[in-house]
């Protein structure tokens, strides 16, 4: 990473942004996915977002630049069957805005994108081998069908580069942007309602 890093810097000669969007999820119940899985997805995302942000911010902070990191909704309303996701999504939900803190003495902007259902090839690079048989297989069959058949209405992800843009080229970036038909019922849902009735419509939506 710091080697792709300095060969941007070389080139163009200096680093003005970084959009950290890397990511995967894995499906299945918290107690039948392997450890083995939990780290690889918490690797990916979480520890591949500081990987890239560690070998960026000595050159964004030269050039009083901007970090964009992409969440999720599922950070803040998580989905069943992909506790893991949901839990890297949190992460990045506080480092992102610790990061904010830490920076701005620096003059760096920092924003997070927390899309909701956007329609990309997300669920065909989804490891949904959700560990095979086992006590969660009923709620787990109808919760991939709503996942399965939700994404390809979403948004097309056009509308998320548009606003990792607004949030590069903001003169005062946001700390939060969110992207998509959830994008206000859900934030709002959690900030009113209590936890034990916010987790109760997540469970009605996916049918679980």
């Amino acid at each position: 990473m710091r080697a792709g890093v300095a060969a941007v810097v070389a080139k163009a000669g200096g680093l003005d942004a970084v959009v950290c969007a890397a990511g995967y999820g894995v499906f299945g119940a918290l107690e039948d996915l392997p450890i083995e899985k939990a780290r690889a997805q918490l690797e990916t995302n979480v520890i591949g977002t500081l990987t890239v942000l560690r070998a960026a911010l000595p050159h964004l902070r030269r050039a009083q630049g901007r970090v964009v990191v992409v969440g999720s909704l599922a950070g803040r309303a998580p989905i069943p069957f992909q506790s893991h996701y949901s839990a890297s999504k949190a992460a990045l939900d506080a480092i992102t805005l610790a990061l904010r803190i830490e920076v701005a003495p620096f003059g760096v902007g920092v924003s997070l994108i927390e899309p909701g259902d956007i329609a990309t090839p997300f669920n065909d690079n989804m490891d949904w081998d959700g560990g095979g048989e086992s006590a969660y297989a009923k709620g787990r069959r109808a919760c991939e069908r709503v996942i399965r058949e939700s994404l390809p209405k979403a948004p097309r992800p056009d509308v998320v580069g548009e606003v990792i843009l607004q949030a590069l080229r903001a003169r005062r970036p946001r700390v939060r942007y969110t992207v998509g038909p959830d994008s206000v019922l859900v934030p709002l849902g959690r900030r009113l309602l209590p936890d034990w009735l916010s987790l109760s419509l997540i469970r009605s939506h996916f049918k679980v």
